[in-house]
C-alpha cells in the first residue's frame, strides 16, 4: 500500500452529504461521522497527534478538505471479553454524540480504550475524553 492510497476515503456523494449536515438540535451519530476503514484509523494514528491518559488515548488531526467531523473507537480485547468491550464502545459512542456540537469541524479522532476503561464509570470516561479533548483542541 502506497502513502497515496492511505488517504481518507470520500465520505458519500456530495448530494447526500449536504442532507446529512449536523442541525444543532440533532444529536444523531450518523455512519457518515464514523471511521469505517482500517486505513482511516491508521492515517490518523500515523499522521495525527497523541494525547494520552489513564483510561483513554486519544489520536486527532485535522483535514484540510473536509468539513465534517469523524470519529472512530478501538476497544481490544486486553480491555476485556466482548460484553465488556461493546458496553466501552457503546459509552465513548454516547460521549462523543453528546458532545458532536461542540467538536471542531475538519476533524477525524480515534479514542483508543485502554484496559482501566472496562471498570470505570460513564463519568470517569466522559471526563476523561473531555481533558484529553480539550489538550488536542477538537473542542470548539
Amino acid at each position: 500500500m502506497t502513502e497515496s492510497d492511505c488517504v481518507l476515503r470520500p465520505l458519500v456523494s456530495e448530494k447526500i452529504l449536504a442532507s446529512q449536515t449536523t442541525n444543532v438540535s440533532s444529536f444523531s451519530f450518523p455512519k457518515a461521522r464514523r471511521l469505517t476503514h482500517r486505513s482511516e484509523y491508521e492515517h490518523v494514528k500515523r499522521n495525527g497527534i497523541t494525547h494520552r491518559g489513564k483510561l483513554l488515548i486519544l489520536n486527532a488531526m485535522t483535514l484540510e478538505d473536509s468539513g465534517l467531523w469523524r470519529a472512530g473507537s478501538i476497544t481490544s480485547a486486553r480491555v476485556g471479553g466482548a460484553v465488556i468491550r461493546n458496553r466501552v464502545r457503546r459509552r465513548l459512542r454516547e460521549i462523543v454524540r453528546r458532545q458532536q456540537h461542540e467538536l471542531r469541524q475538519g476533524i477525524c479522532f480515534v479514542i483508543i480504550a485502554r484496559h482501566e476503561a472496562a471498570t470505570a464509570s460513564y463519568g470517569a470516561l466522559k471526563d476523561e475524553w473531555l481533558r484529553l479533548a480539550r489538550r488536542a483542541s477538537i473542542l470548539v
